[in-house]
């Protein structure tokens, strides 16, 4: 279950390509959230209305995105990207893409082995062994 803006993920040959996967929302705030906001703006800094909106939109996106790939039969997503635009002046659209591929940790003694995917060959080799 890895998502990386890299191509590849050291410590893991990728053994399958699945295609590009993405996740979109399209949001606006709401009354409220607007009006707290213009207030805010006045005074300058973070307008906390609208970084829960995007942050929400983002976490809405990759679990969209993932949800794609699981089904297409991946187990990591790789080169994952956000695009974010406008629409209208009052609407936020979040996009998520990436290459949903099939990876598999290199284990010990193997060339490019981290002890991150040695430790992950061990625990897939001991799920097997159940």
């Amino acid at each position: 279950m890895l998502i990386v803006t890299t191509n590849d993920i050291p410590g893991y040959r990728i053994e399958a390509v699945f295609g590009e996967v993405m996740g979109m929302t399209v949001r606006s705030a709401n009354i409220g959230a607007n009006f707290v906001a213009s207030f805010r703006a006045i005074g300058g800094g973070e307008v906390n209305e609208y970084t829960q909106l995007v942050y929400d939109s983002r976490q809405q996106v990759m679990a969209r995105m993932w949800e794609q790939a699981t089904q297409r039969g991946a187990n990591a997503i790789v080169a994952c990207r956000f695009d974010t635009g406008e629409i209208a002046a009052q609407f936020s659209e979040v996009c998520c893409y990436g290459t949903a591929v099939a990876v598999v940790p290199i284990a010990e003694g193997e060339a490019g082995a981290t002890p991150q995917s040695i430790a992950d060959a061990r625990a897939r080799n001991q799920q097997q062994l159940r």
